[in-house]
C-alpha cells in the first residue's frame, strides 16, 4: 500500500519456507474483520502534534501511546475540521464541516457559558447512528457543543454523560488572577465550571485536579458494563487545555514540567483503557482512535504544548493548528504501520458506519470518507482534499501534496492576544489576502517554509476551482454560536 510501512510485511518477507496455502491462511487470519466492532474515541484538548514520544518529543514520556502506535497505525497527515474546540468537535461527531450545521463563527469562535445555541437536533452524530443499530453509547469529558438541555450529549444519541460541558478555563471567578498566572497554579476554585452527570450538575466547581483520573474510571466502568454488546465510548479530555491540572500521583513526574505531567497522565489513561479492553477479552473486537481537537495553545509558552516541526498552533490554519497526533489501534485486525495518507476526524462517522453495517440518512452532504480500506491494508485513502476553515471562511485548501493559503491571520499565540473579563479570548489581528495564494508542498516542506507559488500556477488554478466548487455546496443555516 502507498505510504504504509508495516511490520507484517517485513516479517512475511523473511518467511521463505511457507507454502502458498499456509501464506493464504496467514493472510486470512490477519485480515479477519470482526462484525459489529466496538468503537472508542479518545480526544485530547489542545494537544500538539509534537507532544507524543512516538512523534518525537524528547522529554515527554508516553509509553502507552507509543506502544499503541507500534501495535496499530500512526497517521501522519490526519486533520480536524477546525483549529478551535467547538467546530472541531461538531465535525468529528457529525462527519460534516461545521459550516453546514451553524457550529462556527467569525465573531465568537466557540460556545461560551452565556451561549444559547448548540449542535442542532437535526444533525446526526456517530452516537445517533450507532444507537439505532443496537449500540450502547456513552460520552465522557468535554462536550462543548451546547450546555443547554436541548444540546447535551443525552439529546444527541448518548445514553449517559459525565463531564464538563465546555472548556475548563470558562466560568472564571471575577477577582482571581489572570489566566496566564493561573495556567499552572492548580487553583480549581478560580473556575466555576460544572461537572455533570447526564443533565444534572453534581459538582461545582469541578475539582479538576482529579478530572483525568475520574474520566478514566468512568470509561473503564462503561467498557465493563457494555462488554457483552457493541458499544461506542467517546472520551474527550478537558486537558491539556489550560489551566493545567494533574492528580497527586503525577505531580513532578515529568522532566517536561507540569505540561509533561498532564500529558503523561493522559498517556496513563490511554493505557488503562487498552488494558481494560484486553482484560475483558474484547480488544480484538474494538477499534480505538486517539487524536486531539486542535493544535497547542502557543500563547501559554511551555504550558501550551508543541506543534513539533509543523508551523502554527491553535486558532490558525497553518498545519500546527489542524494536523493532529493520531493513532488507530485494533489488535489482530489493522494493518500495522505508519500511514502517510490523508484522513480527518470527519472520516470517523462514515468509517464506523461502514464497519458496523449502520445506515446513514442520505438527505445531507457528508464531508467524511470511509477510510477502512487503509485500516485493513486493502487500498488507499479516498481523501485527497482538506479544507482549512477559520470561523466561517475557507482560509486554505490542500489538494494532494500541495496546500494553498488564500488568507492568513494571526492565530492564538500573538503578542496582541488577550482575555476579556468574561473569559472570552480575543486576538487583535486582521486577515491578509494572498493573490496569488501562498503555496507549499507539504510532502517536501511540512513546516510550510518555502512558498512555491511562482513555480506551480497550474496547481493554484486547480485548487482555486476546488475551493469555488466547495463554496457552492454551502447553504445558509442559523449560526448557533451567535445566538
Amino acid at each position: 500500500m502507498k505510504n504504509l510501512k508495516t511490520k507484517s510485511t517485513i516479517a512475511l518477507a523473511g518467511i521463505v519456507t511457507l507454502g502458498i496455502t499456509q501464506q493464504e491462511s496467514l493472510f486470512a487470519e490477519e485480515n479477519k474483520k470482526p462484525s459489529r466492532p466496538n468503537f472508542v474515541v479518545i480526544f485530547a484538548d489542545d494537544m500538539g502534534y509534537g507532544d507524543m514520544g512516538v512523534n518525537g518529543h524528547p522529554t515527554i514520556h508516553t509509553p502507552n501511546l507509543d506502544e499503541m502506535a507500534h501495535e496499530g497505525q500512526k497517521w501522519t497527515n490526519f486533520y480536524v475540521a477546525a483549529p478551535v474546540c467547538t467546530p472541531s468537535r461538531a465535525g468529528l461527531l457529525t462527519g460534516r464541516l461545521p459550516i453546514r450545521s451553524g457550529m462556527c463563527s467569525d465573531e465568537r469562535r466557540v460556545l461560551f457559558p452565556d451561549s444559547e445555541g448548540g449542535l442542532p437536533q437535526s444533525e446526526v452524530t456517530i452516537a445517533d447512528a450507532l444507537k439505532k443499530n443496537g449500540y450502547r453509547t456513552a460520552a465522557i469529558g468535554k462536550w462543548h457543543l451546547g450546555h443547554k438541555s436541548p444540546y447535551l450529549p443525552t439529546k444527541h444519541g448518548f445514553e449517559s454523560y459525565f463531564g464538563i460541558p465546555y472548556s475548563n478555563d470558562m466560568d472564571k471567578v471575577r477577582g482571581t488572577a489572570d489566566h496566564f498566572t493561573l495556567a499552572e497554579k492548580e487553583q480549581y476554585q478560580a473556575y466555576n465550571v460544572p461537572l455533570m452527570r447526564d443533565e444534572e450538575i453534581v459538582e461545582r466547581p469541578a475539582d479538576q485536579r482529579t478530572i483525568t483520573k475520574r474520566y478514566t474510571r468512568e470509561a473503564v466502568e462503561k467498557i465493563r458494563e457494555f462488554k457483552d454488546e457493541p458499544f461506542f465510548v467517546y472520551l474527550a479530555h478537558n486537558l491539556p487545555h489550560i489551566p493545567l491540572f494533574r492528580s497527586e500521583k503525577f505531580k513532578g513526574t515529568s522532566v517536561a514540567g507540569i505540561y509533561g505531567d498532564v500529558i503523561e497522565e493522559i498517556d496513563w489513561s490511554v493505557g488503562r483503557i487498552l488494558e481494560t479492553l484486553k482484560e475483558e477479552g474484547i480488544a480484538e473486537n474494538t477499534l480505538v482512535v486517539f487524536t486531539s481537537d486542535n493544535g497547542p495553545w502557543h500563547i501559554f509558552k511551555t504550558h501550551g504544548g508543541s506543534s513539533g516541526m509543523l508551523r502554527g498552533a491553535k486558532g490558525g490554519t497553518f498545519e500546527g493548528g489542524m494536523r493532529e497526533p493520531t493513532i488507530f489501534w485494533w489488535p489482530g485486525t489493522l494493518e500495522e504501520g505508519v500511514v502517510m495518507e490523508m484522513g480527518t476526524t470527519m472520516d470517523l462517522l462514515p468509517t464506523f458506519c461502514e464497519l458496523s453495517g449502520t445506515e446513514l440518512p442520505d438527505d445531507r452532504i457528508y464531508d467524511g470518507y470511509d477510510i477502512s480500506p487503509v485500516l485493513f491494508g486493502e487500498g488507499e485513502s479516498p481523501r485527497d482534499v482538506v479544507f482549512y476553515y477559520r470561523g466561517e471562511q475557507v482560509y486554505a485548501v490542500r489538494k494532494g501534496d500541495y496546500k494553498a493559503h488564500f488568507i492568513t491571520q494571526l492565530e492564538y499565540g500573538s503578542k496582541t492576544a488577550h482575555f476579556m473579563p468574561e473569559g472570552e479570548f480575543k486576538v487583535k489581528s486582521s486577515p491578509t489576502q494572498h493573490d496569488p495564494p501562498l503555496l507549499f508542498n507539504l510532502s517536501e516542506d511540512p513546516a510550510e517554509k518555502y512558498n512555491v507559488a511562482e513555480e506551480h500556477p497550474e496547481v493554484i488554478a486547480e485548487i482555486r476551482q476546488i475551493m469555488e466548487e466547495h463554496k457552492e455546496s454551502i447553504k445558509p443555516v442559523e449560526n448557533q454560536l451567535e445566538k
